[in-house]
Order: structure tokens, then sequence, then C-alpha cells
């Protein structure tokens, strides 16, 4: 069955609401300066509840010094790095934590699925771009050879259609379950119910 992840959670709120449907993955931006960006002293009430409900907790880092992004991997059960991260990167990142690494490509082009085939990274998460909400051509999907998030675009009305097309390893959302800029326990709700009606 495809997973489910729940991204851009900043609020306690969110946090419940996440708990109530119990994803696998739930997803904060520990990265400085972005709209969904969550402070570390926050982060930390928000990551106990979810360890307690046995939900993955997933921090979202952009373009961050390895260091920096391994010194939260304590309270990590993953590491997703939505930025310019490269293998070599990868590699240090590794040297400081075992959290297992997600990292985030662009597919914009069939030529993009040798480098996330290739990628050193324990998953993979294909995007149209930085919290676009847009979906990019699903086309493209055909060259990738590997197990993989889709995030891009994703609804309650349109993700049944995308885990019964394309049977990704696992769906993300962030803005899709959003009304005014904030996460809808009910579209969480519909979006989760929607994934695990679909076989």
């Amino acid at each position: 069955m495809t997973k489910i992840k729940i991204c851009g959670l900043m609020r306690l709120a969110d946090i419940e609401a996440v708990c109530a449907v119990r994803p696998d993955y739930a997803g904060s931006i520990l990265t400085a300066g972005f709209r969904r960006s969550v402070a570390r002293s926050q982060y930390l009430d928000m990551n106990r509840m979810l360890a307690d409900a046995g939900i993955k907790r997933v921090g979202v880092f952009v373009n961050e010094p390895p260091e920096s992004a391994a010194s939260f991997a304590e309270m990590l059960d993953l590491i997703q790095l939505h930025g310019d991260e490269d293998a070599a990167y990868i590699a240090k990142l590794r040297t400081f934590t075992d959290a297992e690494i997600i990292k985030m490509y662009r597919l914009t082009a069939p030529e993009d699925a040798e480098q996330v085939n290739r990628s050193p990274a324990d998953y993979v998460l294909l995007d149209s771009g930085t919290g676009t909400g847009k979906a990019f051509d699903w086309s493209l999907l055909s060259g990738i050879t590997r197990p993989y998030f889709l995030a891009g675009g994703l609804t309650p009305e349109n993700v049944g259609d995308a885990v019964a097309r394309l049977h990704p390893y696992a769906v993300d959302v962030s803005s899709g379950v959003e009304t005014n800029g904030q996460k809808d326990p009910q579209k969480i709700r519909r979006f989760t119910e929607a994934v695990r009606q679909t076989r």
C-alpha cells in the first residue's frame, strides 16, 4: 500500500490533525526563512507528539550545512534534502548521522531520470519545484526505476487517481491539504482516506 507523508507542519494544531489520521510520515521545514519554517524550540513539542503517535518524523532542510542538518538527527527519523545538495553532500551528511535521507529532485525532462536513479539517498522525492502546489508531467516517471515519493499538486480530489495510475512508494502533500494557508484537518482526513481506499 502506498505510504502517506504530510509535510509543512507548523503548529501543534497541525500535529493534532495528523496524529488523528496516522500517516506514515510527518514533515516540518527546519531551515529558517521559508513560509512554513519551524524553529527548533517550537519543533520539540511537535516532535514529542509525533513520536508518541508512532509517526516517522521528517526534517526538511534546504542547502543547510551538513553539520547543521545532522544536529537535528536525534529528533528525526529521516532527513529530507530539498535544495541543491549533491552526492558529495549526502556522503558528508552520512558521516554525522545514521538517519535515512530523502532527496528531492525536480523532474522537468526525460534525462532527469538518470540522476534520480543513481542518487545515493535512501529515498527520492519527485516534485515540480519548491512548494509550487502544481503537478509535473507524470509521463516523465516512466524512466524512474526505483521507488519514489510523489509530490507536487496532490489534493484529496486527485491523489486516488495518482496512486492508482502510478503506484508510488509514497505520496507527499503540503499545500493540497491547506485552507487559507493553514493545514485543514478535514482535508488531511480526506487525503489519507483517498490513499487508503485506492488499491
